[in-house]
């Protein structure tokens, strides 16, 4: 509900009381979730302009130059709460909503990424979680059609109670012809498609600006919407062919806040005015609040001139989708819906939309970084540890059940990046980030995690064209927590400057709490990045092969894989040392495999070798197998000469089927069958057979 300050404010702006829908309307769309209160000013840092920038943050979905004919469209959302009530259709209802705002801009989906985050396996909730939250994105994905090509699992005991659903889609379009979710010119006729309104969902905007209480399953259900990909599939297509004729002036999907939401904020350059009664619905005896506020899935609405409405309604008729001219484009700055012959709403439309205040919040910092303390436990026990961790195993338990393969694009998605084919060159994809370390160095973690995923690229030989965010964090009104928040943008804006690379759009989720666990999410400022590179195959590592570690960095162990499986602590690493990056590009275009060395330090790096490896490397064990700090990579050749030129060392060869480490003093001998166990333990906790 209104908070009792912005209704005091408004009634003074209007000179009235509200109506119930106007309160309803300002409940939603003044929400956090659509009007950034806590950071609309943090935002306003961030780069998001460049040469290939098309149309930046502000619409549906950004629109990126990828060569002379192609275009990208591509955005990011969060489904966090719903698909903690209910995990299937909340996450499924999160694929279908991203796809939906890559649809609004004339634009073809090709593909998709899912970054999640879950409370440990070890729960049987988190663990029907997981499994309801991946079997949902899987099912849409696959019956839409577009490829799941990435993903992220992280696993951490602080998103019990409130796990994270993040989805970017990445659609193309030409560059000269795409759509926005601006209305053109008054007199043109408002067009709601798709599937019928109904009342599920209702007060989702809302209901994803506030914490979860632990009889949330029960209590929220309704506010999850509940998707249905076949509508969706056709959704694409009518819109694309209705793209085609020209005669579209503006669209956008129906997302938070329903129809009041899309509606208004499509409107804003001019007005709108809305006949409620002639929306076409699901149940009967639907009020106005319903009918405007409902979250129903798979809808969609188009500006267009009153004498091209036949020729638009005959493809979405031949569609079998329904339609209703739900009213007009106006030339008053105004909101005006009418239900049964009575104005229900009328409101100055730049009051609701983008009026409401921006919060101001306090931040405090902290310093929660321990000394380091040696583990306890032998380097075989430990490393075992490590590479059973959840973060570390393998995921195909996961990838196996979503389609990668459809619309033939998909050159690669294991390793570092998934790869499509574009034209005559590759499009690269990348998404995730180090919640472990942001929560220890705010700055420098987010900074890193841009960092990570443009490393991730430059091991397919790409370079990084454009980022988009999800910013996941707990209640700002927490100082701690918006200093994290504010920390956060600033080295997410200073990294991506340093890059080159424009941030062109995103989405906020806070208010990530669960009362049922008395848990915050650790923050989680998840990124997602596209990026072009020369059409080829990635090398893959072959028996015999030289290992060559490339580069170097301070040991860091704090907020690493190590220091969550023993507690170890030490410090975060510092801030990424870009140069290498250009040079790491140029290897992997060369035909050598490289990849770099994250989560799990350099052991889990070694032990992704299927063939095994002998290995002998200088230092202490901790720091040089378990470090997690950025500027470090590994690359397998025929000739180690591929690797002149930069700064690097011979550390062994790759095969004899286990991982053997000479490290110091040090000599670590994992068998091929005691890597796999460990690195089967998602598929093994899943009681997968």
């Amino acid at each position: 509900m209104v908070s009792a300050g912005d209704l005091a404010y408004l009634e003074g702006q209007l000179g009235r009381t509200l109506t119930d829908l106007e309160i309803a309307c300002f409940d939603n769309l003044w929400s956090e979730h659509c009007s950034y209160r806590s950071t609309k000013e943090l935002l306003k840092t961030l780069p998001t302009t460049g040469e290939n920038v098309l149309l930046g943050p502000g619409d549906d979905a950004a629109i990126v130059r990828f060569s002379d004919d192609i275009a990208l469209a591509i955005g990011m959302e969060s489904h966090n709460h719903p698909s903690y009530v209910d995990p299937y259709d909340g996450a499924a209802t999160g694929v279908g909503g991203i796809v939906r705002d890559i649809i609004s801009m004339g634009a073809r989906p090709i593909a998709l990424m899912d970054p999640l985050y879950f409370g440990p396996l070890d729960d049987e909730k988190n663990r029907y979680l997981f499994e309801h939250v991946v079997q949902g994105i899987g099912d849409y994905g696959n019956c839409i059609g577009v490829p799941v090509v990435r993903g992220e699992l992280v696993f951490d005991e602080s998103y019990s109670g409130n796990p994270l659903v993040n989805v970017v889609c990445v659609g193309i379009v030409d560059p000269d012809s795409y759509l926005t979710a601006r209305v053109q010119r008054p007199g043109n006729r408002l067009i709601l498609y798709g599937a019928s309104t109904g009342r599920d969902g209702l007060g989702g905007a809302s209901f994803a600006s506030r914490d979860l209480s632990e009889d949330a399953e029960a209590e929220d259900r309704p506010c999850v919407q509940v998707g249905d990909p076949y509508t969706e599939k056709l959704l694409i297509e009518a819109t694309i062919e209705m793209k085609a004729t020209g005669k579209i002036a503006a669209c956008r999907d129906l997302g938070a806040a329903g129809l009041a939401g899309a509606s208004s904020e499509m409107s804003s350059t001019f007005g709108a005015k809305i006949v409620a009664d002639r929306v076409h619905l699901r149940e009967p005896r639907m009020n106005e609040v319903e009918i405007l506020l409902a979250e129903s899935q798979e809808r969609m609405l188009i500006e267009a001139a009153p004498e091209d409405v036949p020729a638009l309604t005959a493809i979405i008729g031949k569609y079998d989708l329904k339609w209703s001219d739900i009213g007009e484009v106006i030339p008053e700055n105004r909101y005006i819906v009418t239900f049964n012959g009575e104005t229900v709403c009328d409101l100055p439309i730049g009051l609701l939309v983008g009026g409401a205040p921006c919060e101001t919040r306090e931040a405090a910092p902290y310093d929660h970084e321990t000394p380091f303390t040696l583990p306890a436990g032998g380097l075989k026990e430990i490393s075992l540890r490590v590479l059973s961790h959840p973060d570390i195993a393998r995921k195909d338990w996961v990838s196996r059940q979503y389609d990668h393969d459809v619309q033939l694009r998909t050159v690669a998605t294991g390793g570092d990046a998934g790869l499509l084919r574009l034209g005559d060159a590759a499009l690269a994809l990348s998404c995730g980030c180090f919640p472990r370390q942001i929560a220890l160095r705010p700055y420098e973690g987010t900074a890193n995690s841009v960092y990570e995923n443009a490393a991730n690229l430059a091991c397919l030989g790409a370079d990084p064209l454009c980022i988009v965010n999800c910013l996941n964090f707990a209640s700002p009104v927490h100082p701690d927590v918006y200093w994290q928040l504010s920390q956060a943008v600033a080295g997410m804006g200073d990294m991506a400057r340093a890059l080159a690379v424009p941030i062109v759009g995103g989405n906020v989720s806070l208010y990530n709490e669960s009362d049922e666990f008395d848990t915050r999410i650790k923050p989680t400022p998840s990124i997602g990045m596209a990026g072009k590179g020369p059409l080829f195959i990635p090398a893959a590592p072959k028996d015999g092969d030289t290992l060559v570690l490339i580069g170097s960095a301070a040991p860091a162990l704090g907020g690493s894989i190590l220091d969550a499986v023993t507690g170890c602590g030490g410090s975060a690493p510092a801030m990424a040392e870009i140069s290498l990056l250009p040079l790491v590009r140029t290897l992997a275009r060369s035909g050598v495999f490289v990849t770099d060395v994250s989560a799990g330090g350099l052991l889990a790096t070694l032990a992704g070798f299927d063939a095994g490896c002998t290995v002998t490397l200088a230092g202490d064990p901790w720091e040089v197998l378990f470090s997690e700090a950025p500027g470090r990579f590994l690359a397998a050749c025929a000739d180690p000469s591929a690797v002149d030129g930069l700064p690097h060392t011979v550390i062994g060869t790759i095969g004899g089927g286990a991982t053997e480490i000479a490290v110091g003093e040090e000599r670590l001998i994992i068998t091929a069958k005691e890597r796999e166990e460990a690195l089967d333990s998602i598929r093994s906790r899943m009681m997968f057979d």
